[in-house]
């Protein structure tokens, strides 16, 4: 697990704004695997709906240094990113989940997490 003492002075710290970075949203879009079924349709449509929130959640995680839910957010996230037709959600989350549990630093665990960011910003339902 990442050393609680060293991220929070880190993490906390003024000069670390890059957790709130703003990237430019690109034009190419990702869709969901299950785009072509009108059953999942709508629950795609809501999980990416619900994205810009859990990013949000991660970021708060991270300020806070509360690793444990970051790692448990990013856990979710994987399994729900294989779930609505999204592998390269499922892919940067447990990345990030490995970051944490092999003892990463914070940067590059908000690496991580900016990435899961980036490609939500992309996802189209």
């Amino acid at each position: 697990m990442v050393d609680q003492r060293r991220t929070k002075s880190t993490v906390a710290h003024p000069s670390n704004e890059r957790i709130r970075t703003t990237m430019s949203k690109p034009t190419q879009g990702i869709q969901s695997l299950l785009r072509d079924d009108p059953d999942l349709q709508e629950l795609v449509a809501m999980f990416v709906g619900e994205l810009p929130q859990r990013v949000e959640s991660l970021r708060r995680q991270i300020q806070c240094g509360d690793w444990n839910e970051v790692r448990r957010t990013a856990h979710q996230l994987k399994g729900a990113g294989g779930s609505y037709g999204f592998p390269q959600l499922s892919q940067a989350a447990a990345a990030v989940e490995y970051m944490i549990e092999d003892v990463r630093t914070p940067q590059q665990i908000i690496a991580g997490v900016e990435e899961i960011a980036a490609l939500c910003e992309r996802f189209e339902a």
